[in-house]
């Protein structure tokens, strides 16, 4: 029997199933990977139309959406002449879209002239981030700026708390300076979200997870779904405008757990929310908007006694540093306890009266800009 030749043999010292690329060959792969990171998400506003109906407000389940965001707000402003934003108090978090505060103040002006942008959870931290961030297009126009004293009534709420806690929005707040306490995120990931806000290729990735793979990315999405292309899920049309009530709009005092609250506010001088509110007021302004403030107006008949003192101290201090820095702003007294939800939403009714204050204070008699 003979023996097998060694120039026979197919392995070779050194040798690999990897293909190997010319220098000219990597630079064209490196092109198309530029161009597929360049032009990918402007190619995908075009197939997948975002066209708002009257009253348009974000669905609720797309609030981590940040680059839905974007076309949302470039739409708003491309279509109306003022826009709202803050919470979920501007959002609607017990109304439908038809019954908040942007439809009433629409109803007064007779014209789809004011646009819902309010995003459930965006704190004065967050709301910063996203402004500054993420809603470029929002300039020169007439803006209606919620400020929510909620997130001062507590260390918790104003991010000063020490011990770690999960909080809404946490890839909008700053993520070195300054410091927030109870945010305990690692480094790398810091640095992996503040890379990610430049680059639109991140912002629609994590659009397609939210849209299309239940939040998921791919490789995960495919593990829950083995027989399932991953092409399915693409059906290229968002969802409709959210019309569904998050909770049931009773007023606040004919639910179960309805009792006084003892909020341990914090001072303006102090708190970490109040100075990103004045962040919020300066990325507006910088970019010429006409900001008009509306503060409040919370829920003080759910407080105690000592709550409601420290809440009228924080109430006046915003209202004076407002007025000193020559901001247009409504401070309006509580609603009647009955128009409200918890303890800074208002039902519809509320929204309706409220409408009727800032219209006829600031918005009656203006024309279209």
């Amino acid at each position: 029997m003979g023996q097998p030749q060694a120039g026979n043999a197919q392995s070779e010292t050194g040798s690999s199933n990897a293909i190997r690329l010319s220098g000219r060959e990597w630079l064209i792969v490196g092109a198309f990977a530029l161009a597929l990171f360049v032009l990918a998400p402007l190619c995908w506003q075009r197939v997948e139309r975002l066209e708002p109906q009257p009253d348009y407000r974000i669905p609720y389940d797309l609030s981590n959406d940040y680059w839905l965001f974007t076309r949302c707000a470039d739409a708003a402003v491309a279509a109306h002449d003022a826009v709202l934003i803050g919470d979920s108090v501007i959002w609607g978090q017990y109304v439908t879209r038809e019954q908040t505060l942007s439809h009433y103040l629409n109803e007064l002006a007779g014209r789809q002239r004011f646009a819902n942008l309010g995003v459930d959870g965006a704190h004065p931290a967050a709301l910063a981030g996203l402004l500054e961030h993420y809603a470029a297009g929002i300039c020169g126009k007439d803006v209606l700026l919620h400020c929510n004293p909620l997130w001062m009534s507590s260390d918790k709420h104003d991010l000063r708390a020490k011990e770690e806690f999960r909080f809404n929005h946490p890839q909008l707040v700053p993520q070195f300076v300054p410091r927030i306490p109870c945010y305990k995120e690692e480094v790398s990931r810091r640095l992996g979200v503040v890379v990610g806000r430049n680059f639109p290729f991140n912002g629609w990735t994590s659009h397609l997870q939210l849209t299309y793979y239940d939040k998921m990315d791919i490789p995960s999405w495919t593990l829950e779904h083995p027989y399932d292309t991953p092409l399915k899920p693409l059906t290229f049309q968002l969802p409709p405008s959210d019309n569904k009530l998050r909770h049931e709009p009773i007023p606040w005092t004919q639910r179960p757990d309805a009792r006084p609250l003892d909020f341990p506010w914090v001072g303006t001088d102090s708190s970490l929310q109040w100075r990103s509110f004045r962040r919020i007021l300066e990325v507006l302004t910088q970019r010429g908007n006409r900001v008009v403030v509306l503060v409040g107006p919370f829920n003080e008949h759910m407080l105690t006694a000592n709550s409601r003192e420290g809440y009228a101290r924080v109430k006046r201090a915003i209202e004076d540093w407002l007025r000193a820095n020559s901001i247009p702003c409504l401070v309006p007294p509580a609603l009647p306890t009955e128009l409200y939800a918890d303890a800074s939403h208002p039902l519809s009714e509320g929204y309706r009266l409220l409408a009727k204050q800032l219209f006829d204070a600031h918005f009656a008699g203006k024309e279209s800009r």
